[in-house]
């Protein structure tokens, strides 16, 4: 038997030898956009796939901000995890134990029996299947013939059912998949199901390979109005279980996402400055833009928080975003086309896109030139600088005096181009030391980043869960070897006794392994913090004992399975080696 007889690969819109084509249709299809529409999130699950894993914590972290993001009425109201190791799950439950109410935490699975179990487990109300629905999957991935993909698709769907599990079926690149022959009758025998179950089936149209083209008279499968037309006229599922997922392979990431809600679709899925899978998902701060924008009002959005994000990436994560990057971007609404001061004060509509102070929390950036007068860098100051009030600087200090005299060197010596803003921070950290970080500063940040990053990781595994002593010690060893800048590690239980023998760097070993087991620290900073907070501690920097050079001590909790906190793990690092990673 020939499976592939009935594969459609449109090679007429795919050659695969050439850029993918655009084929119209004379007809078009008419604009319905919702009167509810909203964003979800897939930044722990797509987002996660194109770059350097999330901690714990600062998972945490960036659920809390898209919570204050999306206020009060859930504009961003799902938003989905994977369920497979210990640190997906540990993700799942400290994010859980926050109890807010968007956005609602959702898992995403493939569709097996196995991974289903897992969506029980961590009791959710609602998960995500992997339902490949082109041919290229079925046929040539999965090896598969339409009804038996549908088949093994139904199978994990119907368990959900039964559970009482909302499923959203993820129909994976809906813009090679042939409709009349695949994706018409499985949605229809998905809604055929939600009908007879009462429990809504949500589905989630997925453009992988970002092929998807926002015009209402381009035909399927590449035309993102006319698959959600379809998907809501033709195969009967309400806008709200509708959901449009897109890459930007091909540049048109937010403008199809903005299209499916015109044309029918109640949700969009995004993620924080678009980091996705190869080249990016919807960014969700492009996406509360939009959404205010269609609907004329915030409706609890709180888009200051955008600026927020932003910096929690560039600070804490270590990110460098493109200066230039749409509302986070350190100069995006910075001109560098000779505006001056003075015109800027006058009127800064002429060049802001809207008033980003009031929204965004950030004011506009001015480009200095030959031009700008001491005036221009005293108002730079204040802006890029971001000065509180009380603080700020005026045109007439002789040291905003200064920096404009270093500046005009500049210029007579034949410059043409304006200032950048790392030149700027260059004369003004030279008149104004005060008002910078030192270098020791960002070192500091540096190491404590991370510093606990490793520390929440280690915490996270099954052998130092186990406080087991004969499973977390041989553990300890393998991550002394891995860092040579950790001086010694050690576990302390519930009680703040010390379990486990200090494991040590091998050039230290004969100091630090007096560190007995028994030993009571209830006293110590680091054991109690971690158990009244249930997060990481930094200390302040130390002079070791031993080495007497500058050391820290990080340390965090120990959870259970139950998610119970049963210890804690401490790291001694000498701060020196550590910078020099």
């Amino acid at each position: 038997m020939n499976k592939n007889k009935d594969m459609n690969l449109f090679r007429e819109i795919f050659p695969y030898t050439e850029v993918p084509y655009i084929t119209f249709d004379k007809d078009s299809v008419e604009m319905d956009l919702p009167e509810d529409f909203w964003i979800t999130d897939t930044t722990f699950r797509d987002g996660q796939q194109a770059r350097s894993p999330y901690s714990v914590q600062q998972i945490v972290d960036l659920y809390t901000l898209m919570h204050e993001l999306g206020g009060p009425n859930g504009i961003i109201r799902y938003s989905e995890f994977f369920l497979y190791s210990n640190k997906d799950k540990d993700a799942v439950r400290r994010c859980q134990e926050k109890d807010l109410k968007f956005p609602e935490i959702t898992g995403w699975i493939r569709a097996t029996p196995n991974d289903f179990k897992l969506v029980k487990q961590m009791e959710l109300k609602e998960t995500g299947i992997l339902t490949s629905a082109s041919d290229y999957h079925i046929f040539l991935k999965l090896n598969l013939t339409h009804q038996e993909a549908m088949d093994k698709y139904l199978e994990v769907v119907d368990a959900a059912l039964e559970a009482g599990i909302i499923p959203r079926c993820h129909l994976e690149d809906i813009t090679r998949a042939d409709f009349d022959a695949f994706v018409i009758p499985f949605v229809k025998k998905l809604m055929e199901r939600s009908k007879e179950s009462g429990i809504p089936i949500k589905i989630r149209a997925c453009d992988t390979l970002g092929y998807g083209v926002p015009h209402p008279q381009v035909s399927l499968p590449r035309g993102v109005p006319k698959i959600i037309h379809t998907l809501r006229h033709v195969c009967g599922v309400p806008s709200e279980n509708l959901e449009w997922h897109g890459h930007n392979d091909f540049h048109k990431v937010l403008i199809n996402g903005v299209y499916a809600w015109l044309y029918g679709a109640g949700a969009v899925n995004g993620t924080l400055l678009g980091f996705g899978e190869r080249t990016g998902n919807p960014p969700i701060e492009g996406l509360i833009i939009d959404y205010m924008s269609l609907k004329k009002e915030r409706n609890g959005v709180d888009p200051k928080v955008i600026t927020k994000i932003g910096n929690y990436y560039r600070n804490e994560l270590g990110d460098s975003i493109p200066i230039s990057f749409p509302f986070v971007g350190s100069e995006f609404n910075t001109t560098r086309a000779g505006i001056h001061a003075d015109g800027l004060i006058k009127n800064e509509e002429i060049y802001n896109i809207f008033d980003t102070t009031k929204l965004l929390d950030r004011p506009m950036g001015v480009a200095i030139t030959d031009k700008s007068g001491a005036a221009g860098v005293a108002l730079w100051m204040n802006n890029y600088l971001k000065y509180k009030n009380g603080e700020q600087v005026t045109k007439d200090d002789p040291n905003v005096i200064r920096v404009y005299e270093l500046i005009m060197e500049e210029y007579d010596k034949g410059r043409t181009t304006s200032m950048s803003n790392e030149e700027m921070e260059y004369y003004v950290k030279e008149c104004f030391p005060k008002f910078f970080d030192s270098e020791f500063e960002r070192l500091k940040r540096k190491a404590a980043h991370i510093a606990v990053r490793i520390v929440e990781d280690l915490a996270a595994t099954d052998a130092i869960k186990s406080m087991d002593v004969e499973l977390q010690e041989p553990a300890m060893e393998k991550v002394i070897e891995k860092y040579n800048f950790i001086q010694f590690l050690y576990v302390v239980n519930r009680e703040g006794i010390k379990t486990t023998r200090n494991i040590v760097d091998p050039d230290y070993s004969g100091n630090y392994e007096r560190g007995n087991v028994g030993i009571i620290y209830t006293d110590r900073e680091w054991f109690s913090q971690p158990i009244k907070t249930g997060t990481a501690f930094v200390s302040d920097f130390l002079i070791s004992r031993i080495t007497n050079r500058l050391c820290i001590t990080v340390s965090a909790p120990i959870r259970n399975a139950e998610d119970r906190i049963v210890g804690v793990l401490g790291i001694d690092i000498a701060f020196e080696a550590l910078v020099r990673q």
